[in-house]
């Protein structure tokens, strides 16, 4: 547990000492701001083995952003997760996005299908992190002036590698601490990434749809997209 803790303080650390270019304007790191959240589900939640790791991209400005957990939907991680801790103010703050911690109104709809997926199918907390972690690959939430958020995977291409190797190296370490049998990557981007990390483990790795409202499959029914998913690699919840 300590392991997967520090690797987790290493990566925001590493990462928030890396500079961006425009059209990036504000970059928020939810580890560090929001530590006392996070570290409290890293320790609540994250003791090894897991069957499998779920891993996102990077934090999202109404979940992660807000509250310090991965899809951190906030209505999901204070009454389903019992996570509710001081969510500090990062050192510079986007106008149009404000850190309000468990206060934040808004609602992400992608963590709030994950984790109603969770609850719905494994009906407490406790039988879901027996088999189940849920990881972002990339500890980082980027913005532009206008308040849009920008993905990593759009950076130019020597800040990509940068933030991409110490994204990797610490992805590779929390699965070796986890030590799951099969690592799936929640969208394409995941996917790919974790396949680069971890391609000299013997780690499986795959792909179930990511639960994004911009996506008309994931609209249409994400949690039977995502267990057709699973089951596809023989993972039955």
């Amino acid at each position: 547990m300590n392991r997967i803790i520090e690797t987790a303080k290493k990566l925001a650390e590493q990462a928030g000492g890396l500079t961006f270019s425009e059209p990036v304007h504000t970059v928020y790191n939810p580890i560090q701001y929001a530590w006392k959240a996070h570290k409290m589900y890293l320790e609540k939640w994250g003791a090894p083995p897991k069957e499998v790791v779920l891993v996102g991209m990077n934090p999202g400005p109404w979940g992660m952003v807000q509250t310090g957990v991965p899809f951190g939907e906030i209505g999901m991680v204070r009454d389903w997760l019992g996570i509710e801790e001081e969510i500090k103010q990062p050192e510079t703050v986007h106008p149009r996005r404000p850190i309000e911690g468990f206060a934040c109104k808004r609602s992400e709809v992608s963590g709030a299908r994950l984790w109603g997926w969770s609850r719905d199918r494994f009906s407490s907390p406790e039988n879901f992190f027996r088999r189940f972690f849920v990881y972002n690959y990339c500890p980082l939430a980027f913005m532009e002036e206008s308040g849009r958020n920008r993905t990593p995977d759009k950076l130019p291409a020597d800040e990509k590698k940068a933030l991409f190797e110490i994204c990797d190296h610490a992805l590779l370490e929390t699965v070796r601490e986890l030590d799951p049998s099969l690592v799936i990557g929640i969208g394409k981007f995941a996917e790919e990434k974790a396949r680069s990390a971890l391609e000299k483990t013997p780690v499986r790795v795959g792909r179930i749809l990511h639960p994004s409202p911009a996506s008309p499959l994931a609209n249409r029914g994400w949690s039977e997209a995502a267990e057709k998913g699973l089951a596809s690699y023989g993972i039955v919840p």
